[in-house]
């Protein structure tokens, strides 16, 4: 085989060499180079061939990452990560909160609030008061993030959070808005989204929980980064460096997801992969948003992101306007689409996108919140919340 000899790579996940006839296809022809002197135009033939040697070599790395991508994707729909489905724990009493502490108008109403209309954008003073919210979701779901352990129920973490948002001053806005019982979303595993905390204890054999943390401070509602980054837990007692760094959203909700615990290195690699992918579809929608830009060019560049690694994007779900209010418009679809409308300087609004290692269909449970994966694969979400400028979008989440 051609040059093979010298640039013969092994699949790191199957543990055998590429085939010639692929090797064949990317290198085309013999790369032979000698210690024999060349000179003018020898000399340039042979710079061009190994300039050419490189180029195809990369190509070649390429092939291998490829597999190794669909291996890790093979790796966490297996029975290497078999566990029981998600069910119903025992849901307890809402949390009392202080008749001192400010609350949103929807509290008092089991009625889900109706999308308000009008676009966020608001002035400098309003701005201030998102960031100051914005922080405390962030410094509370790191509070959080540090509880995740196995043996947890979800219903402890909510208490904990709980506490942090009330002894700051602020509401837990998921309590009570559209009859919602609890003061944080946990998501565990399957569960795509709005997960009610309950008695079920978090597992050592790798859950994923999602914790997704919205406070209302001074009459904003702000969501620190509904985010699956990850801490890892091999052990009880070990947890392995975060995988992502804490980033708050600035929208009712800051959302992200912790590995409880994990088998092997190798399913842990790939855990991590699949919710960095995630991060990355996030950031590369970030990345677009600019005064005059389409909305529908974020879903087209997360798209086209998360199909380079054959995961699926969730197209019930939407970003939307914040501030004042819980959920504007306008609607933020992750996935591709047609819809009109161009981001203006000043907006303010979320981008959430939920990826799946399998079908990007849903199911709610009878209670309407908890909403899961229709095949019971894993969901990962981020989440930011943007402020558009003239030249770009600053993350208004962050840290």
């Amino acid at each position: 085989m051609p040059c093979v000899a010298s640039l013969q790579l092994s699949s790191s996940v199957y543990g055998q060499p590429l085939s010639s006839s692929s090797s064949s296809l990317i290198m085309r022809g013999p790369l032979n180079f000698s210690s024999a002197s060349f000179s003018g135009m020898e000399l340039r033939k042979k710079s061009n061939l190994q300039k050419r040697f490189v180029v195809e070599a990369k190509r070649l790395l390429g092939i291998e990452e490829a597999i190794k991508i669909r291996r890790e994707r093979e790796l966490l729909g297996t029975k290497i990560i078999k566990r029981p489905p998600l069910r119903r724990g025992k849901v307890s009493q809402r949390l009392p909160v202080p008749d001192h502490i400010p609350k949103p108008p929807y509290v008092g109403s089991n009625l889900l609030p109706e999308i308000s209309p009008e676009h966020q954008i608001p002035d400098s003073e309003g701005i201030a008061c998102m960031r100051a919210a914005c922080e405390l979701a962030a410094r509370v779901l790191d509070s959080a993030g540090k509880l995740v352990r196995p043996s947890v129920t979800t219903n402890e973490i909510d208490k904990a959070v709980h506490q942090m948002i009330i002894d700051a001053g602020a509401y837990p806005s998921p309590l009570g808005y559209g009859g919602f019982p609890k003061s944080v979303c946990t998501s565990v595993n399957e569960c795509v989204c709005h997960g009610i905390p309950d008695s079920r204890q978090l597992q050592v054999d790798g859950d994923i929980i999602n914790i997704d943390v919205t406070v209302y401070l001074n009459d904003v509602s702000v969501s620190s980064y509904k985010l699956r980054a990850s801490v890892i837990f091999l052990t009880q007692k070990a947890p392995l460096k975060s995988t992502f760094p804490t980033m708050p959203v600035i929208m009712g909700t800051h959302q992200k997801p912790f590995f409880v615990a994990t088998p092997s290195v190798i399913l842990r690699n790939a855990l991590s992969r699949y919710t960095l992918v995630t991060e990355e579809c996030l950031h590369k929608g970030i990345a677009v948003c600019k005064d005059g830009v389409l909305f529908r060019k974020i879903g087209k560049r997360i798209s086209e992101h998360a199909e380079q690694f054959g995961f699926g994007v969730v197209d019930r779900f939407v970003g939307h306007g914040v501030g004042t209010v819980f959920h504007s418009e306008p609607f933020i679809f992750h996935h591709r689409n047609d819809q009109p409308g161009r981001m203006v300087e000043g907006q303010t609004f979320t981008i959430e996108p939920i990826l799946t290692l399998g079908s990007t269909e849903c199911i709610t449970w009878e209670d309407n919140w908890t909403t899961l994966t229709a095949d019971g694969r894993l969901a990962a979400q981020f989440e930011h919340t943007i402020l558009i400028t003239r030249t770009g979008a600053e993350i208004l989440t962050k840290y």
